[in-house]
């Protein structure tokens, strides 16, 4: 098995997500201890040592940006959850919110303690429905408690939470599109500088946390910073909660320690391939973060080192395991579907760019491809790369190029022959 456990240390009951629950088994015990012991600075101090990385993607040290707020400066502070979990192939922090919102809220009160939010927001996807009810649930519960409010837990410190519910964009996953969304515009990207920790939610200093960074956090406070670090790697401690799907026998959501050879996990957690079948390539980090060969993975151990030194990313941890039979073309038209659906349509290499890829991707498929298609797919990602205010384009080029480098022969089978090499002989599909 893999090793220790931060967040899956419980067991899914009927009531595990209540408060009574959550107390029994030691919830609200950090918010206690930082209230009486610890000022505001000491709890930013404690992240910044246990060394947690953002779970949102880019892995940016949660306390290195808590850390940028300037204290009693006389502004309000903002604390921002992102829980628009909206990347395909990621449902991990859903997880979160569904079996532990009690943590969640508890991690957002540490988070304002540190920071000195007086308001704080959690901006969940619309389309989550069960995880909603019950973080709006919980909340209704700890408001009850004395938990929110003001006076909480017999002490000055008083924070309130608004939890605001999206309309389906997948931009406004990413941080600035979430707050001009959360003041009420269309959920367009910003162009920083300024960066959010000063110029955020109505132009204030925000600090924006991912969901699975934010329920690190109660686990820092109570056990200490040396604790937590004695788990995982010393460059990428604690656990990552990882959401894979595809062509295993149990798809899920499973918690491992950064340092968890991959074909353990693939053996062990996942159950093996499905059906037998043979591992062909994964995309490990939702499907903005570059495909990886079974030659690529199998070798190396699930942390944000071994992930980049094989020419990848962990990203969200939304991982996509992919059987040999599956045709890449097809695939890498259905990621160029999204990308195009899902642009805001603000910049125009990104508009006009992942309308390009799409049409590309169907003309191919369609059986109409020509031989310069390759090259003007990579010519578009290229263009996508540092030209737009937010990641989107990027990353649809960064998916492209990234099955095109390991499966360039078969867009060429499929263009000289107007079909997939796999025609007649898939026996699984994605």
């Amino acid at each position: 098995m893999s090793g220790q456990r931060v967040f899956m240390d419980f067991p899914i009951t009927a009531t595990s997500h209540t408060l009574a629950d959550y107390r029994a088994r030691g919830g609200y015990e950090a918010i206690g201890k930082a209230l009486r012991e610890m000022q505001p600075e000491q709890v930013t101090k404690e992240v910044a040592t246990a060394g947690v990385l953002g779970h949102g993607g880019a892995a940016f040290p949660a306390g290195r940006k808590w850390g940028v707020i300037t204290l009693n400066d006389g502004q309000p502070h903002y604390l921002c959850m992102n829980a628009d979990e909206g990347e395909p192939g990621t449902f991990k922090d859903r997880w979160l919110l569904e079996h532990t919102p009690h943590l969640l809220l508890e991690g957002m009160l540490l988070g304002a303690y540190a920071l000195q939010a007086r308001h704080t927001f959690v901006y969940i996807r619309g389309e989550f429905d069960l995880a909603y009810r019950r973080l709006a649930d919980a909340l209704e519960e700890a408001y009850a408690a004395g938990l929110f409010g003001e006076q909480i837990l017999g002490t000055d410190f008083a924070c309130d939470l608004v939890i605001y519910r999206g309309a389906g964009s997948y931009v406004c996953g990413e941080a600035s599109a979430m707050l001009t969304s959360l003041e009420g515009k269309k959920g367009y990207p910003r162009n920083r500088p300024p960066r959010l920790t000063v110029a955020g939610l109505y132009q204030k200093p925000t600090v924006v946390n991912n969901v699975e960074t934010i329920a690190n956090v109660p686990y820092i406070v109570k056990h200490g910073s040396a604790r937590f670090r004695e788990i995982g790697t010393p460059k990428s401690p604690g656990t990552q909660l990882l959401s894979v799907s595809g062509h295993i026998n149990t798809p899920g959501v499973y918690e491992v320690e950064y340092g968890y050879p991959f074909a353990d996990f693939l053996a062990n957690e996942c159950g093996g391939m499905l059906r037998g079948a043979t591992l062909k390539c994964v995309i490990p980090g939702g499907i903005s973060t570059k495909v990886l060969t079974a030659a690529d993975i199998m070798p190396i151990t699930m942390d944000h080192q071994a992930f980049l030194a094989a020419g990848s990313q962990i990203g969200s941890q939304g991982m996509i395991i992919v059987a040999e039979g599956t045709c890449m073309v097809s695939l890498l038209q259905v990621m160029t579907r999204f990308y195009h659906h899902e642009s805001c349509g603000q910049c125009t290499p990104c508009r006009e760019g992942m309308g390009w890829l799409e049409k590309i991707s169907n003309r191919i498929v369609a059986g109409r491809g020509a031989p310069s298609d390759i090259e003007r797919l990579y010519q578009i990602s290229r263009a996508n790369d540092g030209t737009t205010i937010c990641g989107l384009g990027d990353a649809a080029g960064y998916a492209t190029v990234g099955i095109l480098d390991k499966y360039r022969e078969e867009f060429e089978y499929y263009i000289a022959n107007g079909r997939s090499m796999y025609d007649g002989r898939v026996e699984v599909a994605v």
